[in-house]
């Protein structure tokens, strides 16, 4: 997809209306997905500027009048399937108080990433007897003294506003002062047959008291967002999950659906995420295969039937593994009856006395008996190097 430079005009529209901080171009380079993969390489914009003259480059439908700027307001841009597909092609511009709180509670579920049961003996190696399910509990209350690394993610789809979940994570480049969120890449980047999703945002501890839903609307803003709301200036997904990647249903590029965000708060500040919030879980890397984990908890806001994505539930279960194509890694399998909204929240285990976070959720059986959440290895890794270094010492 070409890219235009920004007029004058367009510019001042975006500056004077709303408050933009231009995101298609982040400080010193333009790499948006991991640089490792073939497909990520393929979908490197050379061309694209760094930004530091103020003509950076932006892919084309940024809005440039009023008319233009509703449509935006309201995820309405033209093409939806081939607009911003390219790493490079990222943008989501603040737009302040376009998620006031009455609009979160009515955002949906992403849909569901949905396979049928796979158990042993299934065409694949490396895959477990399928998990009986395991009945998602309630977190304690108030979150941000039970699971302060966790919120919800939401954003602007073609079929209108939906809901992820997310996790706070250590920055090695920031120590103390992280701005990464880890979701799902799906809840990001509708892989190869889409693009960018739009008005990303990441609440931690949404709904900090967990009101029933049908309150949540009405509630004051310090109860459902209380650290406020942060917008993704860049954010980072592997190339196999654009390229392979199925938000209709599960496949290989499933092994793949991760993301990060690097995010900055709404309202302005100079404090990080982190430091805003006070708590953020590290990540490991090559961690032992799932067949090897004793247990782990999966943490998110399902809202999808039976549940309305008003309150944090977590699974507590011993994985197993799950391989969906030849060739890709095994993916953490568990027993959870969590539904959709819960894409993208962590799965964490304690290592040296920590919150550890080994994976995130992504599909999961038709009938919610199950999900499953990729493998972090060396591609997991390279995705997060790469966007922990965009922001080094920032």
């Amino acid at each position: 997809m070409p890219s235009i430079r920004r007029s004058t005009a367009a510019a001042a529209v975006l500056a004077a209306l709303v408050a933009v901080t231009a995101t298609a171009c982040g400080p010193e380079d333009n790499t948006a997905a991991a640089t490792g993969g073939s497909a990520a390489a393929e979908q490197q914009d050379k061309g694209a500027g760094s930004g530091k003259d103020g003509g950076g480059l932006l892919p084309e439908g940024m809005p440039t009048s009023i008319g233009d700027l509703k449509k935006w307001q309201d995820g309405g841009w033209k093409n939806w399937d081939r607009w911003a597909r390219k790493a490079t092609d990222f943008a989501n511009p603040i737009i302040k108080d376009h998620w006031k709180t009455d609009r979160l509670a009515k955002a949906q579920a992403a849909p569901d990433i949905g396979v049928r049961a796979t158990g042993a003996g299934s065409e694949y190696a490396a895959t477990d007897p399928e998990p009986r399910p395991v009945a998602a509990e309630q977190v304690g209350r108030p979150y941000h003294r039970n699971m302060a690394p966790v919120g919800k993610i939401f954003f602007d789809s073609p079929k209108g506003p939906m809901v992820c979940s997310g996790t706070i994570v250590e920055d090695p480049a920031n120590p103390g002062r992280s701005n990464l969120v880890w979701t799902a890449g799906h809840c990001v980047h509708s892989g190869k047959q889409g693009g960018w999703m739009r008005n990303i945002v990441f609440v931690p501890s949404y709904n900090d008291n967990g009101l029933p839903m049908n309150q949540v609307g009405r509630a004051p803003a310090q109860e459902v967002t209380p650290y406020g709301r942060f917008w993704a200036d860049w954010i980072t997904t592997s190339g196999e999950w654009m390229n392979m990647g199925s938000a209709d249903s599960g496949n290989g590029g499933s092994a793949y659906d991760f993301a990060v965000l690097h995010v900055k708060p709404e309202r302005g500040g100079g404090k990080s995420l982190q430091e805003t919030v006070g708590a953020a879980a590290q990540v490991w890397f090559g961690a032992p295969t799932a067949d090897r984990i004793s247990s782990l908890d999966a943490f998110g806001y399902p809202a999808a039937a039976p549940y309305d994505g008003a309150r944090m539930m977590n699974c507590p279960a011993r994985p197993g593994r799950l391989t969906m194509q030849q060739g890709t890694p095994a993916m953490h399998r568990i027993g959870c009856t969590m539904t959709g909204g819960t894409s993208g929240g962590g799965w964490f285990v304690t290592r040296g006395g920590k919150l550890t976070l080994v994976s995130n959720s992504s599909i999961s059986s038709n009938a919610h008996t199950w999900l499953a959440g990729p493998y972090l290895g060396t591609e997991a890794q390279r995705v997060f190097n790469g966007i922990s270094q965009k922001f080094a010492n920032r």
